[in-house]
């Protein structure tokens, strides 16, 4: 077997497949490499770790048809060196010989058999507009947990609203919460739960056009033009978020996103930007806004910011991560902050109702 075809375009569809290969393959070292499919004018990579799949394809000149398995990082690693404009790879019995220009490689192949077989998408797709799907997991995915000790915190709901889709995810420290209007992905009182892993990597495939999801009882595929992306929902039942959120809040702060952002990058330097570094400080007040950290024995930062507040003067501390993860989100150039006290959760929104993001304080003296 043998193909040919563009290096960026060859480097760009294994770079995406190679995004779901298990970073550690376990009892399955085959994991550790990509499945190679050749067809009739097109070549098709495959990766996964079993819970999440992603096929990129690249049109090709191929000669022959058939599978093998390449070890997953060095194919990465060999296309970003390559400066030629084409790459030819022969596949024989138990090697592939890379060429570009003057260099050649010849690496070890895997055996296509030892794959696992995976699912594939069955029945009728629901379309749903790309773009707006890409913004609400934008916004959302940030805020779902990494600690695999709480599978159902690594997930990002998907549930039915009476106007389209709702996207939640949280970590339990944060919830962000984005409705989508007139996305009909799902019907009914209908809810699944997707890792936010593979989410977060299908936003990044997503470009103009729609994507097509089929849904099955246990995995969701979604394809875009040149790829796709398969995962296992997740079980069980996702938390009462909706009674997190307070039904009014007295004080409201409005500031400038990117003034925002960027005094809040500053400040927080003295505090470090790990979960358990010190919090930042916003005393909030007639006067505008005022960001603070301190940190024992290394120093303390302050800056003025221009703001808009009304309510009762008010000081709260955030994780300063956090706080910037939620800003960052926010799709408009004012953003919103809503308090009740320095006790309970403070809401941030970006311009719309649509966009919600909470945010719980931390405890200061």
């Amino acid at each position: 077997m043998k193909f040919r075809c563009d290096r960026d375009s060859l480097a760009a569809a294994v770079g995406t497949a190679a995004r779901a290969v298990a970073s550690r393959a376990g009892a399955l070292p085959v994991l550790s490499g990509l499945r190679v499919t050749l067809s009739p004018g097109k070549v098709e990579f495959t990766g996964s770790d079993l819970e999440l799949t992603i096929r990129a394809q690249t049109v090709a000149e191929v000669d022959g048809t058939g599978s093998v398995v390449l070890v997953a990082r060095l194919l990465v690693d060999t296309l970003a060196k390559i400066t030629a404009d084409t790459v030819t790879v022969e596949i024989g019995d138990d090697q592939a010989i890379i060429e570009a220009g003057r260099f050649r490689s010849e690496i070890r192949t895997l055996a296509a058999g030892d794959f696992p077989q995976l699912p594939e998408a069955e029945g009728e797709p629901v379309v749903v507009s790309g773009p707006p799907m890409a913004e609400g997991l934008r916004q959302v995915v940030p805020a779902a947990s990494r600690d695999d000790a709480r599978p159902i915190l690594t997930g990002v709901l998907l549930a039915a609203t009476e106007t389209g889709l709702r996207l939640v995810a949280t970590d339990s420290y944060r919830l962000a919460v984005r409705d989508l209007p007139g996305v009909s992905l799902l019907t009914g009182d209908k809810k699944v739960l997707v890792g936010a892993k593979g989410l977060g990597e299908l936003q990044k495939m997503i470009g103009e056009s729609d994507v097509e999801v089929f849904l099955s009882d246990r995995y969701v595929v979604f394809r875009v033009p040149g790829a796709e992306l398969t995962a296992r929902l997740i079980e069980g039942e996702f938390p009462n978020y909706s009674q997190l959120i307070p039904d009014e809040y007295p004080n409201c702060l409005t500031v400038g996103r990117d003034l925002l952002a960027s005094a809040v990058e500053r400040v927080s330097l003295v505090g470090g930007t790990s979960r358990d570094s010190a919090p930042i400080r916003l005393a909030m007040t007639s006067d505008g806004l005022e960001l603070s950290a301190t940190a024992t024995d290394i120093g303390q930062s302050f800056e003025p910011v221009e703001a808009q507040y009304s309510g009762t003067d008010v000081t709260m501390a955030f994780n300063a991560r956090f706080l910037l993860d939620g800003v960052e989100a926010a799709g408009a150039e004012q953003v919103t902050i809503e308090t009740v006290d320095p006790l309970k959760p403070a809401v941030l929104r970006g311009g719309t109702k649509e966009f919600l993001y909470l945010l719980m304080p931390v405890r200061i003296t």
